[in-house]
């Protein structure tokens, strides 16, 4: 069925902003790097990326059919963006030997079209004013860009600055404080603190999840990306688990 642009919903299709939503989005950055890695190394990279686009196209096709705001559907949909996106940004690399300088560029000029073509048609960029199908298809659209871009920018620390991945994590662990700093202190742009940190979070968990995951010899802990994975998944299953029990035994809210 075709997707109906103009449809409008009750409230957001977004969840609230809070100390849950960056922890979820965080486990989910971390668990879609060994995700990808997982499937790309250890079967044939073309029918794993393919794989991963067929399921990432069909859960965020269910989570844009949806008439409202579901928080497993939600964060499944986050998950799979999370998982093709990374392989977009490695497939790039790997695939076609585009250096992660190039690709970095690549996504930014991209992700900065879309804000501005989502500011142009719909005149905000703020994710509370998610009630039609037309702006949650941009914050969608910009949501797999921000993944993408920000695993071109981890691994282009880790491999191109030499930080590797530990001293990776603890810098864009500086640097995601930045945004949360500039809004309650300086009182900057709420909207643009938050696509920054937004944006941040992705070479974050990404680079933490690597550094867990990848063999001593290329400076991590060699736990491997199926174990972490597994574990990040675990965690983000119990959690979303705990919100959705929350959910059913308060009172609901709108979310504006």
């Amino acid at each position: 069925m075709p997707l109906n642009l103009h449809r409008t919903f009750r409230s957001s299709k977004v969840p609230k902003i809070n100390g849950v939503f960056w922890f979820l989005k965080l486990l989910t950055t971390a668990m879609g790097e060994t995700t990808s890695d997982f499937f790309v190394h250890r079967f044939n990279p073309e029918l794993a990326v393919l794989g991963g686009g067929v399921v990432f196209a069909v859960v965020l096709w269910n989570q844009l059919r949806a008439p409202r705001f579901s928080t497993t559907t939600y964060w499944a949909a986050v998950v799979m963006v999370s998982v093709f996106g990374t392989m977009c940004a490695d497939v790039l690399h790997v695939g076609f030997h585009v250096p992660y300088q190039a690709s970095v560029t690549l996504f930014a000029i991209l992700l900065l079209a879309t804000f501005v073509t989502w500011s142009r048609v719909e005149h905000t960029l703020s994710i509370h004013s998610i009630y039609t199908s037309r702006r949650e298809l941009f914050y969608w659209t910009a949501i797999t860009i921000t993944f993408a871009l920000g695993t071109a920018v981890g691994d282009m620390t880790a491999y191109t600055l030499n930080f590797g991945y530990l001293k990776s994590g603890i810098l864009f662990a500086v640097i995601f404080c930045l945004p949360a700093i500039g809004y309650r202190v300086f009182r900057l742009n709420a909207i643009a603190m938050f696509w920054a940190a937004y944006i941040l979070t992705r070479p974050l968990g990404a680079s933490f999840s690597d550094y867990l995951g990848v063999s001593q010899l290329r400076g991590g802990l060699n736990l491997g990306p199926g174990n972490v994975s597994l574990m990040f998944t675990s965690i983000i299953a119990i959690v979303v688990g705990i919100v959705v029990f929350r959910e059913r035994n308060d009172p609901p809210v709108l979310r504006h």
